[in-house]
């Protein structure tokens, strides 16, 4: 009857473990010196050998021939625990024997001495599935055991294993084993079976394994059954996967916003009979190392996953920024987890393909942030955003007569509150009614201490270039949300909405256009900023003809509501290179 790899090459002697020397060169001076605790407790994640060295500690502990602290798997207790006849051994599975009464039926038969071994052991694997009644009838025999008794628990959850039961036991913690030595394994068990694998082979199932060996083992299993040399392709094709090639060229595409390709090569992968669940996981195993390699680019080498090449991981970093990169991320990884829930995978999956495409499509705040950075960047390189501004009213010379004449409605109604009346000018009053000279005309041109001024601004803002922080000139140098008008010696930052305003009335960003202005102008000029729109200019630039702000405070908005405006503005900006 055939047998499955991972149990037929379950190491059996301390030797024979892959990856966790660190655990098993301890038990094996402590078999050796007969210094044995009564309670062990392994942790760890899947395969990594807990189950595996909890056998192996119960054969070497009752061997009547040990070696150097390792069982020697010939003699009648080796042989007997091996094959389950000497019931004093007992391996218990805490998920489906988690009730008290189990627990303390343990308890009562583990007073009696052991009739075949020297010692009687209960491995109890996944302990922390116990109950907390199981855990508190089990607490007593661990504080106090018989001198013939010893507890090896498994468990890969440590963190639901009560303070009292770990305190009891000699912790030992399984790592990941890595991917080489798994990879070396996989090579000697394929020989040892007649399997032809590659070396490309055995690296991939290594790093699909996830520092598990029974996945590693299992997978080239299911490999196996494909029938002559395993490569990298027989192991794509046997677990549905995309590989590295079409997930890097996958990635190119969404680098290139080219939702096409994209959707083409996805539609491609899926008639092929990959699984679209593996594919945004290979994605997204591929986004984490650009991540990884933007963010850590000297230490974070062997924090990757491998697989890629160096030029490979470089050019497809260079195409995306960190910011973009976390918006990848958390998209794939959100649409990964509802894939169980969804009614039509390939749908969801499409739909992602589509929004890490196009980031305007991600109303969400990582969304906006990766857009934004965009801008930045391409503002930090030197191009310049044009955006398409209304065209500007014609400008009369100041000579021409300026109508004074204004509509009956607004002469009925009262000014409102907020309004700010229209400049009057008034000449010094006589000295007395009689000498009071001939009344002259009312100038339409104010003094030229008041006069309004927007010409300053076009070549203020250019000047303001490396002055200010990117991300404030990038709200300055953009006509649609900053104006500013000049009036006497106070410069006024007419925005868009208070977020706008937050941004550029900084006290440093103020200061810096104040200290620019007065130095263009020749004389000192003060720097405000108010919500609303600047005010019409009279033909020939004199004086405002229409309220400066609007007549009521705008209403508060959500932060992030903000952003959605603000980014969507960035989108239709035209970039000029």
């Amino acid at each position: 009857m055939y047998q499955a790899l991972y149990r037929k090459w379950r190491p059996r002697t301390f030797d024979d473990v892959v990856g966790q020397g660190h655990i098993t060169d301890t038990l094996k001076r402590q078999a050796a010196a007969g210094r044995l605790s009564h309670a062990y407790l392994f942790t760890g994640t899947r395969g990594t050998g807990k189950t595996t060295c909890a056998k192996i500690l119960s054969r070497a502990v009752n061997c009547e021939h040990p070696v150097d602290g390792n069982p020697c798997n010939q003699c009648p207790s080796c042989r007997g625990i091996e094959d389950g006849s000497i019931l004093d051994v007992l391996e218990l599975d805490a998920a489906s024997n988690n009730g008290v009464d189990q627990v303390r039926a343990l308890r009562d038969e583990a007073v009696y001495t052991p009739a075949a071994v020297k010692k009687r052991v209960y491995i109890v694997d996944e302990v922390h599935m116990l109950s907390t009644a199981a855990f508190n009838a089990l607490l007593k025999i661990l504080e106090e055991p018989p001198a013939h008794l010893m507890f090896i628990l498994a468990t890969t959850e440590l963190h639901k294993v009560p303070a009292t039961i770990k305190s009891r036991c000699q912790q030992f913690a399984f790592k990941r084993i890595l991917p080489g030595d798994i990879a070396g394994r996989l090579s000697y068990v394929a020989e040892q079976e007649g399997i032809g694998l590659t070396q490309e082979g055995a690296a991939l199932l290594a790093r699909l394994a996830d520092g598990g060996m029974r996945d590693a083992l299992s997978l080239l299993d299911q490999c196996a059954g494909t029938g002559g040399t395993i490569g990298e392709g027989e192991v794509l094709d046997a677990l549905g996967l995309a590989g590295n090639l079409e997930t890097g060229r996958l990635m190119e595409q969404i680098g290139a916003g080219d939702t096409a390709a994209a959707l083409e090569t996805m539609a491609r992968l899926y008639g092929a009979g990959k699984d679209v669940g593996s594919l945004l996981n290979e994605l997204s195993a591929l986004t984490r190392d650009l991540l990884i390699r933007r963010t850590a680019p000297q230490g974070g080498a062997a924090l990757l996953n491998g697989g890629y090449d160096e030029n490979t991981l470089r050019r497809l970093s260079n195409a995306f920024q960190t910011q973009r990169l976390v918006q990848m991320l958390r998209q794939v990884q959100q649409t990964v987890a509802n894939l169980s829930r969804s009614g039509n995978r390939r749908t969801d999956a499409e739909l992602c393909l589509i929004r890490l495409c196009d980031a305007s499509l991600d109303e969400s705040a990582a969304g906006l942030n990766a857009r934004l950075a965009r801008v930045e960047e391409l503002l930090a390189g030197g191009v310049r955003p044009a955006v398409q501004s209304p065209p500007a009213a014609p400008v009369q010379p100041v000579s021409a007569p300026v109508s004074e004449e204004r509509p009956t409605w607004e002469e009925d109604r009262p000014p409102l509150p907020e309004e700010p009346g229209e400049p009057v000018w008034y000449d010094p009053p006589p000295a007395s009614p009689a000498a009071a000279p001939p009344a002259a005309p009312k100038s339409a041109v104010p003094p030229a201490s008041r006069l309004v001024s927007a010409d300053i601004w076009p070549d203020l803002t250019a000047a303001l270039r490396g002055k200010v922080p990117m991300g404030e000139y990038t709200f300055l140098n953009n006509p649609s949300m900053v104006q500013g008008r000049l009036e006497g010696d106070a410069l006024t930052l007419w925005v868009e909405s208070e977020f706008v305003k937050n941004m550029v009335g900084k006290p440093a960003v103020l200061e810096a256009v104040g200290t620019l202005a007065s130095s263009m102008t020749g004389r000192t000029v003060r720097c405000t900023v108010s919500v609303g729109k600047p005010p019409a200019l009279q033909p020939g630039g004199a004086e405002p003809v229409s309220p400066a702000t609007e007549s009521s405070a705008p209403a508060e908005h959500d932060k992030l509501d903000d952003l959605m405006a603000l980014g969507a503005q960035f989108d239709n900006i035209i970039i000029q290179e």
